[in-house]
């Protein structure tokens, strides 16, 4: 007998569970309150970064720490009510930021970024979705010598440990490489194996037509009705209630919300971040992240994306875009933006965990339902493996990566 599962998020590591799942045969039901990646799963940069084998780490420079506190920079905003509460969950973060916890981190973390490119290409051919992507990497740019001469430093280093090429540019090689930069910077790092995407949702509605062109069923329904039936799991949708044996529960910013109601306490907290795109006429040939102010721009199929760095807020606090502006002002200096789309600034949320690593695998004290979130800056990144890996759980197949750091039991 087919076992059903229900898996509640139609973003990027909802849509690959669900993937992954209906390939090991499961009778499969993808649930969300939208079109598949129209929430936190568009908004991002559009990077699928090989790259990024270091999780984010809570700033510890005294120097940052007070530009973001006195709100100065285009990094970091703050609410006062997002701080407060969001305290114990930040200061557990700032524990694990500690350069040896992160680096035991940093371990479990780059064997999820390891598999990154190599599963989505796998999906990127299936769902026929090969104009979306560019496989060229994007570049960390930078202003002054010493910060770009540490950053090579350390990309020197990586490439070492984990097997990430890069390539050091000087003044003139940026110049060359991007001649849309309109003055002169110490130089860049070239990521090399980083693929750009010019539609993240795209992407994601792509693996979202996969999974039912295959005979998944998609629906409109609300996550927060999920109830345990017995040994089984009911949820209603547009077209009444839904029942499965299993559950999967990967909805991002909203899964703290979620699994308070049945009795879970993680260090769980958000970072909420803008974009807005532009009509520039400039030909910028790859993504770049100006690393000392913060800011990602990246040519879409809507114009050029100015993305921002880290608000902390409450998920559901009204729109305040102040990094936005600054953002701009700093991205002007080294792009002709043109103006921005007649259309508010988008805004989402970043899923994060104080430890810096996913929540993936079983819950401790409900049968028949399993965590998939918490991915943080890289759920785009890290969706198609974490889609895979929690479907060799549940299936009992043998991991591609080793499960035991991101059980939900590590937090008692």
């Amino acid at each position: 007998m087919t076992t059903s599962i229900l898996v509640l998020g139609g973003g990027m590591v909802g849509t690959c569970t669900a993937l992954h799942l209906q390939q090991r045969g499961y009778d499969v039901t993808l649930l969300d309150r939208r079109t598949p990646g129209q929430e936190t799963s568009m908004g991002n940069a559009g990077l699928i970064q090989r790259e990024a084998v270091e999780p984010y780490a809570f700033p510890r420079e005294p120097g940052f720490l007070l530009d973001a506190a006195l709100g100065r920079g285009a990094q970091v905003h703050w609410h006062a009510q997002g701080l407060w509460q969001m305290g114990r969950a930040l200061l557990r973060y700032l524990h694990h930021s500690h350069p040896q916890r992160h680096a035991h981190a940093t371990q479990a973390y780059s064997r999820l970024i390891a598999h990154a490119t190599d599963e989505h290409g796998v999906l990127v051919k299936a769902a026929g979705a090969q104009d979306l992507v560019t496989r060229e990497g994007f570049r960390f740019v930078f202003r002054t010598a010493e910060a770009f001469d540490a950053a090579a430093q350390r990309a020197e280093d990586l490439v070492l440990r984990f097997g990430v090429r890069s390539q050091a540019e000087n003044t003139a090689q940026l110049a060359l490489a991007e001649p849309a930069l309109q003055k002169p910077l110490a130089g860049a790092v070239h990521w090399l194996d980083p693929w750009a995407v010019n539609d993240p949702g795209a992407l994601v509605q792509r693996y979202a037509d996969l999974f039912v062109a295959r005979g998944g069923r998609l629906l409109v329904g609300d996550a927060a009705s999920l109830q345990a039936q017995g040994a089984a799991w009911s949820v209603r949708t547009t077209e009444g209630t839904v029942h499965a044996q299993q559950s999967v529960l990967a909805l991002g910013p909203w899964s703290d919300g979620l699994i308070r109601t049945l009795g879970y306490r993680f260090p769980l907290f958000i970072k909420r971040g803008y974009h807005q795109h532009y009509t520039s006429s400039a030909q910028l040939r790859r993504p770049i992240l100006d690393v000392e102010r913060g800011y990602v721009l990246a040519p879409m199929q809507r114009g050029l994306r100015l993305t921002t760095g880290a608000e902390f807020a409450p998920i559901d606090a009204p729109p305040t875009p102040v990094q936005l502006a600054k953002a701009e002002i700093l991205a002007r200096e080294l792009i002709d933006l043109g103006q921005p789309l007649p259309e508010p600034p988008w805004l989402g949320a970043r899923p994060c965990v104080a430890d810096m690593l996913p929540v993936m695998g079983p819950a401790p004290r409900h049968p028949g339902l399993w965590f998939n979130f918490g991915h943080a800056h890289q759920g785009f990144t890290m969706g198609p493996v974490a889609g895979r890996l929690l479907a060799e759980m549940v299936s009992g197949e043998p991991p591609c990566v080793d499960p035991t750091p991101y059980s939900p039991r590590r937090f008692g």
